[in-house]
């Protein structure tokens, strides 16, 4: 038996056993599962790999993404640099930690530049909003992190105002803001700044469209949700668990 599996709290949203469910079956894979460990504190990472010992590798959710690197054996160089974990692999009870959340993100972003480098908001200041920073630098376009905190941020969100949204057409949500089962929910942006030369990401994937991405498309901006790169970033990680597993 294969086991994989996802951790993070909460993950009642989560799409990744129906994908990795339907993959299994269609590659003839009936020896795989991929089930949900919901941990009430990432210090509980340990015990799980005790009591689940045929796992060979877990995906990582909010809010576990930064937090769980200390407790891992190795860490690879990308997700070193973006500093934040959301693949682990598990091979002969040693673990690596990697991103494939930059390769999910770098695909999903190309396709709308067009060779454009648009200036950026990027909302969020957590394990996601590492990877797509990461890749931002990567792309040379520049951007400006809104945060609560201005440690963790360029500025906070009660310093948003229209002329920032204005002067940035590529505003990306990296927080859970909207998610599934907080549908009514949506960061603080004057909207109205929000017209057809903006393109709005939301990373999350669960509602489709999320509030965040319906009051951008009232105002004519392009939107694009996570689901894209949910796939591009579960396949990332499917193939670093085949290495392991073959």
């Amino acid at each position: 038996m294969v086991h994989l599996g996802l951790i993070g709290k909460p993950l009642s949203h989560s799409f990744s056993p129906r994908y990795f469910a339907e993959k299994f079956a269609r590659e003839g894979l009936a020896d795989h599962r991929y089930d949900l460990f919901e941990l009430a504190d990432v210090a509980d990472f340990p015990g799980l790999l005790k009591s689940t010992p045929a796992l060979r590798g877990l995906n990582v959710t909010i809010p576990y993404k930064r937090s769980i690197m200390p407790l891992l054996d190795v860490i690879d160089p990308v997700a070193a640099a973006v500093g934040a974990v959301n693949t682990i692999s598990i091979e002969d009870g040693r673990t690596t930690g990697y991103n494939t959340d930059v390769d999910g993100f770098r695909s999903t972003l190309a396709p709308l530049l067009n060779g454009l480098k648009p200036r950026a908001l990027v909302l969020g200041s957590g394990g996601a909003s590492r990877a797509v920073v990461f890749v931002l630098r990567e792309l040379g376009i520049k951007f400006r992190i809104v945060s609560r905190s201005r440690d963790r941020g360029d500025m906070t969100w009660d310093l948003m105002d229209p002329s920032v949204v204005n002067v940035c057409p590529l505003i990306i949500n990296t927080t859970p803001l909207g998610m599934s089962p907080d549908v009514h929910q949506c960061p603080v942006l004057p909207y109205e700044a929000i017209g057809p030369k903006h393109c709005l990401v939301d990373l999350v994937y669960n509602p489709e469209k999320t509030l965040f991405l319906k009051e951008g498309e009232r105002r004519g901006a392009r939107t694009l949700n996570g689901l894209a790169m949910l796939h591009a970033q579960a396949e990332a990680s499917w193939r670093i668990w085949r290495k392991s597993v073959t």
